[in-house]
Order: structure tokens, then C-alpha cells, then sequence
């Protein structure tokens, strides 16, 4: 048995997120498709792909990580070839590596990286329709800046995580967030040791409020203190987040 890590990129717009969930019947995720792909490519029934991310419905991603394990002798080098040619064109893998059999996606990951785009245009930019928020009021964008540079550090996010998460904890660090400008682009980075359900998309839509005068800056540390979502700004639309990058 060998387990094999790779990396890929795909465009979400047409997938009900990452996962498979049980009853879903017959709608597509990405990782229930990249399981019918390894198994025509390898003539194994049941892979299982795990995931370093669990990219929502319409989330997309430039490195996402997986790892599976296979029986298959296809040289390492084959994988993303073999895969790609089964494949829909919005999924794409492009690296690969035999890598040790306790080696995990998810478990092992040190940080990930998220990007969040913003467009200002007057008029959406049709080709940035699945890609990019459409914001069609002025935003005060050094004030989004200061706003955000309080969320770095680890805090207890509970304010920034939607209602029905299971998780042990709501502590997470943010190693480092930024906003560039580009034309009329807005591109929010995120970089942290972990996220919570739809951490980085309210983040978002509460530095938007901020941006648009409805919050001052500092009410970000008000926000980590009360640990409560109905006091955060509404959740960003999935079309514009994108995961970029998983260090191990």
C-alpha cells in the first residue's frame, strides 16, 4: 500500500463544496470526484481522499492538499497526468509525491493560506462573476486595514464562526492579514494555523461594515471579547474565497 500526497487547484463554482456528506446523493463535491477519477485510473474500488481543507459550496482553491492510499504501481510522476485526463477541466492537480504512511492533509498542516477578492468596479466584472464579490459602495480602505490587523494573534474567534460548528475549540492564530489593491480589485490574505465554519467570509463582511462606516476599527477587540456571531458583520459570499496555500 502506498500513500501518495498532491496538490490541486479547482474551480468550485460547480461543486456543492469539497466534501462528500452523507445523503447527498447524487450531487457533486470535488472530493467525491477525484474518488471517481482515482478509481477508473486505478481499478480500486473505495480510495478515500482526504482533504487539508473543506472548501464550502463555491469555494475554489489554487492549493489544496491531499493525500490517499493505493495499491496502484502508476510511476509518482504519472498521477496528475493520469488523473487530469479523467478529470472535469475546473479540478487539476498538478504535483505528486509518495510520501510516509502516517503523513495526513489535514492533521499535519501548520498554516493555511486563504485569499478573499473584492470587486469595486461600478459595473461587475462579468469574467470576475464566480470569483469576486461585487461591493457597489466606496469603502474606506485604510480603515479596513487597521480593522484588521487587530484579528492578528490567537484569540478565540467564537464571533467570527457560523452557528452549528462542532468544534473543541474556537482559539485559532492569525499569523498574518492583509489587503492589497489592484485597480478595482480588493484581494483580503489570511494566513492562520486553522480556521473555523465560515471564519474567514464573516471576517469579510464585517471588515466591510467597517469600510463602509457602520463599525469604527476597534471594534474588532469588542467583537474577539464577546464571543458572539450576531454581533459580527454578515457572512461574505463563498464565490469570492479562494484557498491559496498549505504549509507542512
Amino acid at each position: 500500500m502506498r500513500r501518495i500526497k498532491m496538490c490541486l487547484a479547482y474551480d468550485g463554482t460547480n461543486y456543492a463544496g469539497w466534501q462528500v456528506q452523507a445523503g447527498q446523493g447524487r450531487v457533486e463535491t470535488v472530493q467525491g470526484t477525484v474518488e471517481k477519477a482515482l478509481a477508473l485510473i486505478t481499478k480500486e474500488e473505495g480510495i478515500r481522499v482526504v482533504g487539508a481543507g473543506r472548501t464550502d459550496a463555491g469555494v475554489h482553491a489554487r492549493g489544496q492538499v491531499i493525500h490517499f492510499d493505493t495499491q496502484s504501481r502508476i510511476p509518482i510522476n504519472r498521477f496528475p497526468a493520469a488523473l487530469n485526463s479523467v478529470l472535469p477541466p475546473d479540478i487539476r492537480f498538478y504535483e505528486a509525491e509518495e510520501v510516509s504512511g502516517d503523513f495526513h492533509a489535514q492533521y499535519w498542516a501548520k498554516e493555511k493560506t486563504y485569499r478573499y477578492t473584492l470587486d469595486r468596479s461600478p459595473v461587475p466584472d462579468v469574467f470576475l462573476r464566480n470569483y469576486a464579490c461585487h461591493v457597489p459602495y466606496e469603502l474606506d480602505v485604510a480603515t479596513m486595514k487597521e480593522a484588521a490587523q487587530y484579528l492578528i494573534g490567537t484569540h478565540d474567534f467564537r464571533s467570527f464562526c457560523a452557528a452549528g460548528s462542532s468544534v473543541k475549540t474556537f482559539v485559532r492564530t492569525i499569523k498574518e492579514i492583509h489587503l492589497s489593491e489592484t485597480g478595482s480589485l480588493i484581494y483580503v490574505n489570511i494566513t492562520a494555523d486553522g480556521f473555523l465554519y465560515n471564519m474567514i467570509r464573516i471576517i469579510v463582511g464585517t471588515l466591510l461594515e467597517i469600510g463602509r462606516g457602520k463599525m469604527p476599527p476597534g471594534y474588532i477587540t469588542k467583537l474577539i471579547a464577546a464571543r458572539d456571531r450576531s454581533l459580527a458583520g454578515p457572512t461574505a459570499p463563498a464565490k469570492g474565497l479562494c484557498l491559496e496555500n498549505v504549509v507542512y
